[in-house]
């Protein structure tokens, strides 16, 4: 996909989000989401600071060394973000809306990575609908299966491939797992939730792996 594309449908994703946060009520904001450890509202916040700019990396960075790496900055900040109201956290995020430009030290990917899953990380507990396009789709996976540190998506899934039933897209070997690219993508980055929308052999081997232990 050309940048102007992807800039495009990032920008109708950032809608369909605010659509769908406009109307959650306040129990549904408090609930966990995807994310493990994370509510609805501190998911939501922390999209909201998708308006970081680079004068705000030193205050980043102090907060990275302080709770002992870039994971637990990025909680402890949405956490922060969160305590505002929901009205703020919403129009934060809809302030980004024709804002074609990412957070410093990454590219527009990462930021459709963002937007496409934690839009999942809120709406899937929650039971509410909002499709993922399957280009920009597309565009994630690739980013993540590409990366090496970013989800260890290649390691953890080595012995698999994966295969889109709704796009052009495919990648590992092994065990096939066939789905929508969407819950693809949330498989690639360590979604569990994604598996019901899975079939193929691979994906029988995953919700054995993936079974809870039987209490003692």
């Amino acid at each position: 996909m050309e940048p102007s594309k992807v800039w495009t449908a990032i920008d109708d994703q950032r809608r369909a989000l605010v659509h769908l946060l406009e109307g959650l009520p306040e129990q549904e904001w408090r609930q966990p989401s995807l994310c493990a450890g994370w509510t609805v509202r501190q998911v939501a916040a922390h999209l909201a600071l998708q308006n970081t700019t680079w004068a705000a990396m030193p205050r980043v960075m102090l907060g990275i060394v302080r709770h002992g790496g870039m994971n637990g900055a990025i909680h402890a900040m949405a956490c922060r973000h969160a305590e505002l109201p929901v009205e703020t956290i919403i129009g934060e995020i809809r302030d980004r809306i024709g804002v074609w430009r990412p957070l410093p030290a990454v590219t527009f990917r990462e930021t459709a990575i963002d937007y496409l899953v934690h839009g999942q990380d809120i709406a899937v507990p929650l039971g509410r609908p909002l499709p993922m396009p399957p280009g920009l789709a597309v565009l994630a996976a690739d980013r993540v299966w590409a990366s090496p540190r970013m989800f260890h998506t290649r390691t953890k899934l080595a012995g698999y491939r994966l295969v889109a039933r709704d796009a052009p897209w495919a990648a590992g070997q092994g065990h096939e797992i066939c789905g929508p690219i969407g819950a693809l993508l949330l498989l690639l980055t360590g979604r569990p939730a994604a598996l019901p929308q899975l079939s193929g052999p691979g994906a029988a081997d995953l919700r054995e792996l993936l079974r809870p232990s039987p209490a003692a």
